[in-house]
C-alpha cells in the first residue's frame, strides 16, 4: 500500500540550481577570491552533494596541495563562503526567483486529500528549505510534512542513503510503502539504496545522468496522478515477484 511521498528539494521541487549558482558567484566576488563558476563547471560540480562539500572539492581542484593549516583556516573560509551564499540564495528565493515545478503542488495536495503523508529528504540546509516552501506554500508549510531529513540531521550526503533511512524511521514506514522523487543520479542512488522506488524528473543540470534504475523518468509531474503511481508500483512488484526463485518444500517430487 502506498502511504507516503518523499521529495528531494533542489531540482525536484523547484529548478533552483541557477539561483544557487548565482549565489555562489556572489559569495566569491564579495570575498575577492577571483573564482567564477559557469554553467558547465557547476553542472560538473553538482556531482558533489552539499554546498560546503562542493566548495571544498573545487578549492582542492584549483589548489591540489591544499591543507588544513592555521587552526582550520580552510574550514572557516568554506563556512564563511557558504554563509554568504546562503543569505544571497534566501533573499533571491524570498523575492520570487523560482516557483515550484509543474505538477508538484497538485500531486502533494492530491496525496494529502487521499490520506497519504508527505516528507522531504534533501542534502540542503533547513534555511534553504524554509525559504523555498514558505514562499511557495505559505507560512504553515511545515505542517504539510510528517518528516524532514536535511543537512542538519543527516550529515552523510547523497548518494549515501542516510537521509532516506532517517525519514523512513521518523515516519515509521517501510520503503515499500513510499515513493521517492528525485532529479539526479546521486539522489536516485540514495533512494534506491534505502529500498525506495523512485520517480525522476531531471533538470537541465542533470538530464545527462544515468537513471536506469528509476521507477519512471518524467519531464515533470504535471501529468502524474496517484492512480498511475500505484499502477507502476504494482507492475514493479509483479516483475520482482516473477524473478524470485520458486523454492520447493523438502521431499517435493516432480510431476
Amino acid at each position: 500500500m502506498l502511504n507516503a511521498l518523499i521529495f528531494d528539494v533542489d531540482g525536484t521541487l523547484a529548478d533552483t540550481e541557477s539561483v544557487h549558482l548565482a549565489a555562489f558567484n556572489h559569495a566569491f566576488a564579495q570575498e575577492g577570491l577571483g573564482w567564477h563558476w559557469d554553467v558547465p563547471l557547476y553542472t560538473q560540480l553538482l556531482d558533489v552533494s552539499g554546498g560546503k562539500e562542493r566548495l571544498l572539492h573545487y578549492w582542492r581542484m584549483v589548489q591540489p596541495g591544499l591543507k588544513e593549516v592555521d587552526g582550520g583556516a580552510v574550514r572557516d573560509t568554506v563556512a564563511r563562503l557558504h554563509e554568504i551564499k546562503t543569505a544571497c540564495y534566501e533573499q533571491a528565493i524570498s523575492a520570487g526567483a523560482v516557483a515550484l515545478r509543474p505538477g508538484v503542488l497538485t500531486l502533494m495536495q492530491a496525496a494529502l486529500n487521499q490520506g497519504l503523508q508527505l516528507a522531504i529528504a534533501t542534502t540542503t540546509s533547513p534555511v534553504n528549505i524554509a525559504a523555498l516552501l514558505r514562499t511557495a506554500i505559505g507560512p504553515d508549510w511545515r505542517s504539510h510534512f510528517l518528516a524532514i531529513g536535511d543537512a542538519s540531521n543527516a550529515p552523510l550526503k547523497k548518494p549515501h542513503p542516510q537521509v532516506y533511512l532517517k525519514v523512513l524511521a521518523d515516519m515509521r514506514l517501510d520503503p515499500e510503502q513510499c515513493v521517492a522523487f528525485e532529479d539526479s543520479a546521486n539522489g536516485l542512488q540514495s533512494a534506491t539504496a534505502a529500498g525506495l522506488a523512485t520517480v525522476i524528473t531531471p533538470s537541465s543540470y542533470t538530464a545527462q545522468h544515468d537513471f536506469g534504475t528509476a521507477l519512471r523518468v518524467l519531464p515533470d509531474l504535471s501529468q502524474l496522478d496517484l492512480g498511475q503511481l500505484r499502477q507502476w508500483l504494482s507492475e514493479r512488484e509483479a516483475a520482482r515477484g516473477s524473478r524470485r526463485p520458486v523454492i520447493k518444500p523438502p521431499g517435493a517430487t516432480k510431476r
